[in-house]
């Protein structure tokens, strides 16, 4: 199974943010949204970076309310790992395990496509373990 069919179930929305946008818009559309993190993009569809609530929460506990002034570029990471909608959903996990975050871009020929969670990641992986498990049972059962 890949990032793809993830895609598919949950739709390719992305909320997106300017480079220019303050920390305070950021913060305001991620609760509003409900939301983890914006993917930092230019006109173009671009990735530039991701803003994540730890980023905002980091950025306060430095400058104080003050930095909710500054622009999400200043705070952004700008090492943004991706992934495409091919890649295998057991190696996204992988990824995103290792790299400690929760939030990947998805991108298509440098553009951004869709945003895959680790609770994204987790609910199909526990799907699949489960429609194993439960092929498993019946063929025993059958047998």
């Amino acid at each position: 199974m890949t990032v793809a069919h993830i895609l598919r179930n949950k739709g390719v929305e992305v909320i997106t943010a300017a480079p220019h946008q303050t920390l305070r818009d950021a913060a305001n559309i991620l609760s509003t949204r409900r939301i983890g993190a914006l993917v930092v993009c230019d006109p173009g569809g671009k990735v530039l970076g991701i803003i994540s609530e730890r980023d905002i929460v980091r950025a306060i506990a430095h400058a104080g309310a003050t930095a909710l002034e500054a622009p999400v570029s200043s705070h952004m990471t700008t090492k943004v790992t991706t992934t495409t909608e091919d890649a295998p959903i057991h190696t996204t996990m992988e990824t995103m395990t290792n790299g400690r975050f929760r939030h990947i871009p998805v991108v298509r020929e440098g553009a951004l496509v869709g945003v895959v969670s680790i609770g994204d990641v987790v609910k199909i992986h526990i799907e699949t373990i489960e429609n194993e498990s439960r092929a498993l049972r019946d063929y025993i059962a059958s047998a």
